[in-house]
């Protein structure tokens, strides 16, 4: 009020002319530059806000992928709200089905991060290796010459001919890589010897011998016209020596130094930024339709986990129609995963057509038909919702609704994921690694699902029990670089609380330098008797000194 008197109560002046003082706008504290103070204090806050998950979905889900604008551009937001609509901008930019509910490349992109974990892993996870690096962002090369021991090398004549010695190396071939070019070849080095292959565009630093005086020559070196002195004289990006094509080396040295640096940045992206969407359905009401879901868990990153979603449906609640001999029945499926807010934060839709002989339907109405969905989601609480629709008896609706507790998987605690029990487990071949219905990593698993709540699964005598499980965050021992766990496997007979089958295995044996093992195991049930049985698996890690304990009972008939 001060202000306002001062402004509006002045005196008249002699001329008979009101006049007030002069108004002194302030600057406005929003508008003016910042000090340096001050933008030191703003990066402080907002370090300290992006140390959760938004931070983690930065530095190891996308950060492969993610561009330096858009990393520029998130780290600008200031609310969680925003970074949550960045993130799906950020996939749906790379939706490369835009109509689709689905979104196919952030699927593959999480399966890919889950195969270069199981498969890349040297004292560190998979996906912070060069290969993973790679793989990730590129996927499975179209060959690979892998040497993983090293040894006799017959150098082609562009790395200068003759015979030597080398570290273990890889070398990835991409007939085409869109933003690259055609006939990519990617090597990677094992120096250190410990699985821990790193990339690099010296061809010469695969030789073991390099250093060594008179061994491993060349062909030149071989013949008295050069010496492996002049290897080191060059100052060029490679050691090879002189050789028939050394000039021709030479000059391609800013080609190999380019398409170093297009590699290691983030894949271009192919599609447009798209308006936000969500497909919605009603939920309709009728008729009980009944079904079966089991929902599974198998960390990627700290940051994600897949939920494998599996739903089952008795044929005999299925209604088919009949048509030139074919009995016919089709099931629409909906599904909605929502946040504690009520968000939707995954949907998908499908439909599963089953066809059996019309002579057949009626020894078929008891048989079982299984879909699979795999969801990425962060640690957290969800609501999940799935819905199904008999097309051939519209009023035929059945409904499913759960909570969903998706596991945190910390750095420095031992974990495992869900203890699957399956009655079908194969491996896949090259091109379906990592992609396709029940499929994690290299293994189609297709999980048995129980009929009710705490129901054991069953399995009948002619059929085999597969079970699969993963084991995260092994301890790694600082001077050896390598694990040292036990996995010990037992099947209780419930009925008489005694072992029928009883083993251990070490991980030095079948995976020594991750700090992820898989677990695949099958049995014949021929010779179990029916009744109710347990698979048990007990880690214990001689590195970490921590232990844990897996079960899930199952019913033999």
């Amino acid at each position: 009020m001060l202000a306002a008197q001062e402004t509006t109560g002045a005196a008249p002046q002699a001329d008979g002319v009101n006049k007030s003082p002069a108004i002194v706008e302030k600057p406005d504290p929003l508008k003016r530059p910042l000090t340096d103070k001050e933008k030191l204090a703003q990066k402080k806050a907002l370090k300290e806000e992006l140390k959760g998950s938004y931070k983690k979905w930065v530095d190891e889900d996308v950060r492969w992928i993610i561009t330096d604008q858009e990393l520029q551009a998130f780290k600008s937001l200031s609310n969680d709200e925003e970074r949550d609509q960045f993130i799906e901008q950020f996939w749906l930019r790379r939706n490369p089905n835009p109509d689709s509910p689905e979104n196919e490349y952030r699927e593959e992109h999480y399966a890919r991060i889950a195969y270069a974990n199981e498969h890349f892993a040297a004292g560190k996870p998979g996906w912070r290796t060069d290969r993973g690096h790679i793989y990730i962002a590129y996927g499975k090369a179209d060959s690979i010459d892998s040497h993983p021991s090293g040894g006799s090398y017959e150098r082609p004549m562009e790395e200068g001919g003759g015979n030597t010695s080398t570290y273990p190396f890889e070398t990835w071939h991409y007939r085409y890589l869109e933003g690259i070019g055609d006939n990519i070849d990617i090597e990677f080095v094992d120096t250190c010897m410990c699985g821990d292959y790193h990339m690099t565009i010296d061809r010469s630093e695969k030789d073991a011998l390099k250093n060594v005086p008179g061994a491993g020559q060349t062909m030149y070196e071989q013949m008295g016209q050069s010496t492996k002195a002049d290897r080191f004289s060059g100052g060029g990006l490679e050691q090879l020596g002189a050789g028939p094509m050394s000039s021709s080396n030479q000059s391609k040295q800013f080609d190999r130094l380019d398409r170093f640096a297009k590699l290691m940045a983030p894949p271009e992206i192919k599609f447009k930024d798209l308006e936000a969407f969500m497909a919605t359905s009603k939920i309709l009401t009728g008729p009980p339709f009944l079904f079966d879901v089991r929902t599974d868990y198998v960390k990627v990153t700290n940051d994600t986990v897949i939920v494998p979603l599996t739903l089952q449906i008795r044929n005999g609640d299925i209604t088919f129609t009949n048509k030139d001999g074919v009995a016919m029945g089709t099931v629409n499926i909906l599904g909605r995963v929502s946040n504690l807010n009520h968000k939707p934060i995954e949907t998908f839709e499908d439909t599963v057509n089953v066809q059996v002989p019309s002579e057949l339907l009626a020894r078929k109405r008891n048989d079982l038909s299984v879909y699979w969905k795999s969801l990425p989601l962060r640690p957290g609480l969800y609501k999940i919702e799935i819905v199904i629709k008999d097309v051939n008896n519209p009023d035929h609706i059945g409904r499913w609704e759960r909570s969903l507790n998706v596991p945190r998987y910390d750095d420095d605690r031992l974990a495992s994921s869900s203890l699957i029990l399956a009655d079908q487990m194969e491996r896949v071949p090259s091109k379906d690694i990592g992609a396709g219905n029940f499929v994690i990593g290299n293994t189609r698993i297709r999980p048995r699902v129980p009929t009710g709540v705490a129901v054991p699964v069953t399995f009948h005598r002619a059929q085999n029990l597969n079970f699969w499980m993963q084991v995260y965050n092994l301890g790694i021992d600082e001077k050896s670089k390598q694990n040292g766990a036990t996995i010990e496997y037992s099947i209780m007979d419930m009925a008489t609380n005694k072992a029928i089958l009883q083993t251990e295995e070490s991980t030095l044996k079948t995976n020594p330098n991750a700090d992820q093992v898989t677990i695949e195991k099958s049995l014949p049930l021929a010779s179990l008797q029916p009744g109710k049985y347990q698979v048990n698996i007990k880690v214990n890690d001689g590195v970490s000194k921590q232990q844990i304990a897996e079960s899930a009972p199952f019913n033999v008939d």
